[in-house]
């Protein structure tokens, strides 16, 4: 197995564990890799320290949140360069989490200015830095994910990376509570060339969440367009390792296929990722 997404101290909000211990759980439970999120940090220096304590390939990448001024085509020059894997747009501070009142490092410190950040079309200045972004993702053969924008957003993206070249792209759990997209919308996605998210934390910790709607959701898709991640890290949540095992059990008892699980959280997500 392969976890696209996982979360690990040091972090601006508590973690169940850090990075040389999480990738060592990993290392534990036969994993083949995983990556480093962070919404407020490159967690590429970081990855790459922790793989090698433990012979484990892990990657890391930047989420364009404020911490780096939002879209930002020199914070995504400087990831990649540096061996970066993954562009998530922005997640904490995208707009859709202000709209929801979900948390972000402005909102937590009152000495901060609240920015909160968008694509086309709710945000049409940031055009020309998303295209940018996107041409630079292209020519380092990486993985653009959408993070917690919108629909509207997810799409004009979507096209604009495929015009550009971009060839791995990510649909950030799409049927969290941001951005909340049906799954007959992530479908119309799926096939525009991304895979779709679904996570454990979503299983966890969504408001009215269950096993039975998630399975529906990936059914929906289509288990061929479906990764399968964790989104771990949180002190009240598993393991990383054990939080995956329970997303693919937990949606096998609702009569999804399990060699099909298996690859969504293994041989998909790892082939996205790995150059």
């Amino acid at each position: 197995m392969f976890d696209l997404h996982v979360h690990a101290a040091p972090d601006v909000v508590p973690r169940g564990a850090d990075d040389i211990d999480v990738v060592a759980a990993y290392a534990k439970a036969g994993f083949s890799g995983c990556v480093l999120k962070a919404h407020y940090e490159s967690t590429v220096g970081r990855a790459a320290a922790a793989g090698r304590v433990h012979g484990l390939p892990v990657y890391g990448g930047i989420a364009l949140n404020q911490h780096v001024g939002g879209v930002n085509p020199a914070a995504v020059a400087a990831c990649l360069d540096a061996g970066g894997r993954v562009v998530w747009m922005p997640t904490a501070d995208a707009h859709t989490q202000r709209a929801h009142g979900l948390p972000s490092l402005c909102g937590a410190r009152e000495d901060l200015p609240g920015h909160a950040y968008g694509i086309p079309p709710h945000t049409p200045a940031a055009e020309a830095e998303a295209r940018a972004v996107c041409r630079m993702v292209a020519e380092a053969d990486a993985v653009l994910a959408t993070g917690h924008l919108s629909a509207a957003e997810c799409h004009w993206l979507i096209a604009e990376a495929r015009r550009a070249g971009v060839r791995r792209i990510l649909l950030t759990h799409p049927g969290y509570t941001v951005p909340g997209m049906p799954p007959g919308e992530a479908a119309e996605l799926a096939a525009l060339g991304a895979l779709v998210e679904i996570t454990t934390y979503q299983l966890l910790h969504q408001p009215g969440m269950s096993g039975a709607r998630l399975a529906a959701y990936a059914a929906r898709v289509g288990l061929e367009h479906v990764v399968l991640s964790s989104d771990a890290g949180q002190p009240d949540s598993p393991s990383p390792p054990e939080a995956l095992h329970l997303l693919v059990d937990t949606l096998a008892r609702e009569g999804l296929d399990r060699g099909a699980l298996l690859a969504s959280a293994g041989e998909r997500p790892r082939a996205l990722v790995v150059p």
